[in-house]
């Protein structure tokens, strides 16, 4: 079982994995931002005058990736997960296992604020975490729950139901 250091290593994993997406943003948006601004020369800027706008747009984008980004750090800077007592509600900072009742899958969670999607390793390599974030179907669906209880949780119109089978 993974204990409270180990969910600060979660933290700095996924720390670090948000400041790697916001190197790509950054670089994505200052190569779009002189694509559109330079192009090749006049005569093909002039006739692809709808090339340098969808660059452009990519360079704004890229420019929002790149601001959720560094919110996304401030809030981790801050975030201390603590353990989830015996018994306790699930809560932002928890560890759960939550295993599909029909098929019998299972999957490693930490409910962290952002980071949704990120997947990130266990302690020495020892498998595979999602992370999700209180605001997603899962996270919205376990928060309150506690060890032994089933969850449903309907993501793009199919309704699955998991059981929490270990909670930290």
């Amino acid at each position: 079982m993974l204990g409270d250091m180990d969910k600060q290593a979660l933290v700095a994993q996924l720390i670090e994995r948000i400041r790697a997406s916001l190197g790509v943003a950054e670089r994505e948006r200052i190569a779009a931002a002189e694509a559109a601004r330079d192009g090749e020369e006049d005569k093909v800027r002039r006739e692809d005058a709808r090339m340098m706008l969808e660059y452009s747009a990519l360079a704004h984008g890229q420019e929002k990736r790149a601001r959720e980004s560094l919110a996304a750090l401030s809030q981790l800077e801050s975030f201390r997960p603590q353990p989830i007592p015996r018994g306790g509600a699930i809560d932002l900072g928890a560890l759960i296992e939550i295993e599909d009742e029909d098929s019998g899958e299972g999957r490693t969670l930490f409910i962290a604020p952002v980071g949704a999607g990120i997947e990130l390793t266990g302690p020495d390599g020892d498998g595979f975490l999602s992370v999700v974030t209180p605001s997603s179907p899962i996270g919205r669906a376990a928060r309150g729950r506690r060890l032994g209880d089933s969850i449903d949780v309907t993501v793009e119109g199919a309704t699955r139901t998991w059981e929490i089978t270990w909670v930290a």
